[in-house]
């Protein structure tokens, strides 16, 4: 029997992560990096850094070559951190072959262009003639990759308004410990991953400042007002944003101590600037990058979102972590 081929594009955790699930389940999987002597120490150890315990398969392979990785794949897998998706999708369209299935799983929005991380490779694509036959798929949910490197119970879903592409990529990626649903709405499902951060970050922020579990519990319940808000604004559909690409992935990214947005708002809470939380955090905080477009979307599309706002004004120094709690409690009373 021929086995899928995979090509991953990027090797943090998320992707090295995905990289050993479809290699133990019986794919055939290369790995790509910008960075060579990351591969190379993978290659040697079987080891991620940042994912202790894990073990990587003896049979995955790995590449420096941005031709190689694209080339006679059954799967690319785009896990690159959000702020080089363009980059890396304008050095890999010119040879991605038309046809091809790709499969998106970073979580954000473009500050300059609103576009989602699919939407993104889309454009780069389309640059280059050829790639009419092209589809891509958004990967999102409550997935820790540290838990799905030890095979803990993890449901994810797969958006994409092409049912039988969709369902090509639930069956390729399942298995007995990762469970994928289908879902047509994809820009919802992108919109709920890149959002969540940003909340988890306000979370953590209260955490910092040690306001409780009613605060955590509010402030996540409310967030969700705000991504559902925004996404019905931007045409998506309501029920994605009470299911695991919405609800399901924002508790996850606010309760858990793998979050790295939630640790980084924990810090700034505590008083640390955004850089120092990064540098502390030592990983990619990915609702700081977001969010400067989430505001971006709130103000295009007129939707009211007082928490990211909150956030952006003590991340700009606007205002204090300590006051936040004030401006946010002292607003106009209203129905929930």
């Amino acid at each position: 029997m021929t086995k899928t081929k995979i090509g991953v594009l990027g090797a943090g955790t998320w992707g090295t992560a995905l990289a050993r699930l479809l290699a133990v389940n019986g794919c055939d999987v290369t790995m790509w990096s910008a960075l060579p002597q990351e591969l190379k120490n993978m290659s040697v150890t079987h080891q991620h850094p940042n994912l202790p315990g894990m073990r990587l398969p003896a049979e995955m392979h790995y590449t420096a070559d941005i031709e190689e990785i694209c080339t006679g794949r059954d799967v690319l897998l785009f896990a690159v951190p959000s702020v080089f998706v363009r980059s890396t999708a304008k050095k890999a369209a010119r040879y991605v072959p038309d046809g091809q299935l790709i499969v998106e799983v970073a979580k954000g929005v473009e500050e300059k262009t609103l576009m989602t991380m699919s939407e993104i490779i889309e454009d780069e694509l389309s640059a280059v003639p050829g790639h009419d036959g092209c589809k891509v798929v958004a990967l999102s949910g409550p997935t820790h990759a540290e838990e799905v490197a030890r095979d803990l119970p993890t449901l994810i879903v797969a958006g994409s308004d092409d049912k039988a592409v969709a369902r090509r990529v639930q069956q390729i990626f399942t298995t007995p410990t990762f469970r994928v649903y289908t879902n047509p709405d994809r820009r919802g499902v992108e919109l709920g991953g890149a959002i969540k951060n940003v909340i988890a970050l306000a979370v953590g922020i209260a955490m910092g400042l040690d306001y409780g579990d009613n605060a955590k519990a509010a402030l996540i319940t409310r967030g969700n007002a705000e991504l559902s808000r925004l996404g019905i604004a931007m045409g998506c559909q309501p029920e994605t944003f009470a299911g695991l690409s919405g609800m399901g992935d924002l508790i996850v990214t606010c309760t858990s101590m793998h979050s790295r947005n939630l640790h980084a708002g924990m810090l700034i809470g505590r008083g640390m600037d955004p850089e120092q939380a990064k540098k502390e955090v030592g990983q990619v905080v990915e609702g700081i990058n977001a969010l400067p477009a989430a505001c971006r979307l709130a103000k295009k599309y007129k939707v009211e979102m007082p928490i990211v706002t909150a956030v952006s004004d003590i991340l700009s120094g606007r205002l204090a972590a300590s006051d936040a709690l004030t401006s946010l409690m002292g607003r106009q009373l209203k129905p929930e």
